[in-house]
């Protein structure tokens, strides 16, 4: 493990999101970053096609897609997206997504 100058291991280091996951064929991917009692932040990546049914969550949460499109209904309004855009989903409401192309996102929930 690498050191800094006092000797302390490095804790925080840079990641590109992209290369932290890959796609698979006809699946969805899935990668924890975060997962702490106040809340998770989750890597996806989603090969055309594929998607979540709809559900609900008690929390909030907040989709950052970072690659590729996709469409997310939240109670019954569609959301289509790409890369940079982000879409709150609003706890208790349901929501399902759809990958129009292949597309990886960061989602955050917050429990509290």
């Amino acid at each position: 493990m690498e050191s800094d100058r006092e000797g302390q291991p490095l804790i925080a280091q840079a990641a590109n999101l992209k290369n932290l996951i890959g796609y698979q064929e006809e699946a969805v991917v899935s990668r924890t970053l975060i997962d702490k009692k106040a809340g998770t932040v989750t890597l996806f990546a989603f090969d055309k096609g594929q998607g979540l049914s709809e559900h609900t969550a008690p929390y909030d949460a907040l989709a950052h897609i970072i690659e590729g499109e996709v469409e997310i209904r939240i109670a019954k309004k569609v959301v289509r997206m790409r890369a940079g855009e982000i879409v709150i989903m609003p706890a208790n409401q349901p929501h399902s997504l759809t990958a129009l192309k292949r597309f990886r996102m960061v989602l955050t929930m917050i429990r509290s």
